[in-house]
Formats: C-alpha cells, structure tokens, sequence
C-alpha cells in the first residue's frame, strides 16, 4: 500500500454512525500527519497531492493543513523546517500547526535546563540535523545551556520564526484540526494548549459528540482511522516509514499515504 493512494480504507468504529460531515465550501482540503523529520516522505506526499488536485481538486480552493511535529525522532528536522519555511505546497493555503515536540524545542531554546529531557524524545536527532552532536543523557547544566548557545548559533532566523508562528487549532466547516486532540465536553474556544497538544485520554475513548469532527495526530495508528467524531492520521512515519493524510471536499472523506 506504499506509496499509492489510499481509497475509503478505515480503522476503528463504523463510520455510518458518524453525523454527515462537510469541509467549507469550495475547498479541497489536505491534513497531514506527523511528520517528524522524514523530509523525503513529506516531498513525496506533496507530489502524491499535487498529482491527486488534478484529478480532484480542480477550480477549488486548496488548503494543506500540517498536525504538527515536524521535528524529532526522525533524522531530518532542519531539512523539514527549511521545507516548510518555502514555498512547499505551491499553489495551496498552508497552515501549519503547533505539536508538543515543537514546543518542546522552544521550550529548550528558552530553558534549557528545564527541558533537557527534550534530547530523550527526540531532541538529540534534532540537533544532530543541525550538525550538533548531543549525549541524549547530558543532565549537567552547563552543557545543556552549551548544546542550547549551539543550536541558536546553528538555527537560521527563518527557522525560529516558523516555529514561534504555528497555530494551535485550524478549522474548516464541520471539521476541527489539532495536533493531539481536546478536553471533551470543553467549548472549542476554552481548550488549553496543555491538551491540544498533549491528550490522549480521555479524548481518544470519548464517544462524543464534540463542537466538530476533530482531526488529530500525535497518538501512532497502524493505518489512518475514522471514527464518529475524531480523524486520526498519524501512521508513525519515523517508524513506520510511512506519511498519511486526509482528504476532505464537501461530504467527500478519503485517505493518502506515502511510504519508503
């Protein structure tokens, strides 16, 4: 199933229960999974989409949405910031969201002492993409703030500002998109950025309904999943060696995936 599209493949509950569901009108609308530091299967996944428009997004308006986690565990973060700093997506509104392996990197940029268990995660890949050479357990606190002067040595302006920028939620029609998922039975506008980007349960088992049909990554599924009131697209491209998102025009739900 690599590198092909995906057509009506779902996981998880059955998706006739789900309310009719519709993305705004006139909008072609791709949401992209993590990504975390797969550069080549990102590039791949923009030319499946750019090639899947022609067939079913002409005269629309095109929107890609990013779920996050650009950076960590995967071996070219610098190569996928630097991506997605340009003009990759060419001729679609890009919006790129927040994910908690985003803000942790800030977080170390600002604090490094308090978030050197970002080199744990991830962090240490990061850096190494930038040419910094990191013990994934330093604890002392001068080489933590060392590897930090490193990094903002090493970070071009353009990368702190696309990462300073992200968004935290994106909408469109009856759809919401976040990195990890929301705090059920909590209005939209009062979510906290703790959940969006970090919650697992009790979102994952709520059976709803929510505000909107929530898209998320963040949580690994084995194939892009379908559920009542949540889309789930993280397929783990660091480990899976495969980048998934979702189409949504009108009522019309499909899956991509691109893989190694």
């Amino acid at each position: 199933m690599f590198g092909r599209l995906l057509r009506n493949v779902f996981r998880g509950d059955d998706p006739a229960t789900a309310l009719p569901a519709r993305a705004a009108e006139g909008v072609a609308l791709y949401a992209i999974g993590d990504v975390h530091g797969e550069a080549t299967l990102l590039r791949r996944l923009e030319a499946e989409i750019a090639a899947d428009r022609v067939t079913h997004a002409a005269g629309l308006r095109c929107q890609v949405i990013l779920l996050g986690d650009y950076v960590d565990r995967g071996p070219h973060s610098r190569e996928v910031i630097e991506f997605l700093s340009g003009d990759a997506f060419a001729g679609c509104e890009r919006i790129c969201l927040r994910g908690n392996h985003d803000q942790l990197m800030v977080d170390f940029i600002e604090d490094p002492v308090a978030h050197g268990w970002w080199l744990e995660v991830g962090g240490a890949l990061t850096l190494a993409s930038y040419g910094i050479r990191a013990s994934v357990g330093a604890t002392d606190p001068r080489r933590l703030s060392a590897l930090r002067d490193a990094l903002v040595a090493a970070l071009p302006p353009h990368h702190l500002a696309f990462l300073r920028s992200l968004a935290m939620t994106a909408a469109s029609g009856d759809y919401a998109f976040v990195h990890a998922g929301i705090r059920p039975r909590r209005r939209m506008q009062d979510q906290v950025a703790e959940d969006l980007l970090g919650i697992r349960e009790p979102f994952l088992s709520h059976p709803g309904p929510h505000e909107r049909i929530i898209v998320h990554g963040h949580t690994v599924v084995g194939a892009p999943e379908r559920h009542p009131w949540r889309i789930a697209v993280d397929t783990g491209a660091y480990m899976s060696g495969m980048l998934s998102a979702v189409f949504l025009r009108g009522e019309e739900l499909r899956f991509l995936s691109v893989g190694a």
